[in-house]
């Protein structure tokens, strides 16, 4: 990831930044919120990025059932923050059909993104979620993203979507 001394973005950051090909899943074998959840947070266990898959899978989940994350688009972008987690990164999975997410009536989703987010990290943590979030209004982008075959192919989408820093 490109950072400066204080830890805030630089302006040439993509979401590629943010992830690696080891940690995308183009097909989940899950077919739902808490499954899914926990593939992602073996992979990013696995990985590297998380020091302990509980607590972490634990958390995210949490989270999610506090605060659904999915976007009528269909990305859902859970996450958690903990202390052990050394820099902002995500695990990307992608169902081969939209699963419901969350709570009933919420959207369906096809695209997770699990963040692991050190707890001491929020400005990172917000400027990489609103270029999330800004994702699910770029249709042609969010399209490629959608039959992208292989996590180099991920990857290739994600590096061009630039991370705005902050103002």
């Amino acid at each position: 990831m490109r950072f400066d001394a204080t830890l805030n973005l630089v302006n040439s950051a993509t979401l590629a930044d943010f992830t690696r090909p080891d940690l995308v899943v183009p097909e989940l074998r899950e077919r739902d919120t808490a499954g899914i959840i926990s593939e992602l947070s073996h992979v990013l266990r696995r990985e590297g990025c998380v020091p302990d898959v509980l607590p972490f899978y634990h958390s995210a989940l949490n989270q999610e059932l506090l605060a659904n994350s999915a976007l009528e688009c269909g990305l859902a972008f859970p996450h958690a923050r903990l202390s052990g987690i050394r820099q902002v990164q995500f695990a990307f999975g992608r169902a081969p059909q939209p699963v419901p997410w969350g709570a009933k009536g919420a959207w369906p989703v096809q695209c997770i993104f699990l963040l692991a987010v050190p707890a001491t990290d929020a400005t990172t943590y917000l400027q990489l979620l609103a270029s999330l979030a800004r994702l699910g209004q770029q249709n042609g982008t969010l399209s490629h993203l959608r039959s992208a075959k292989s996590a180099a192919e991920v990857i290739a989408v994600l590096a061009g979507i630039k991370v705005r820093p902050a103002s």
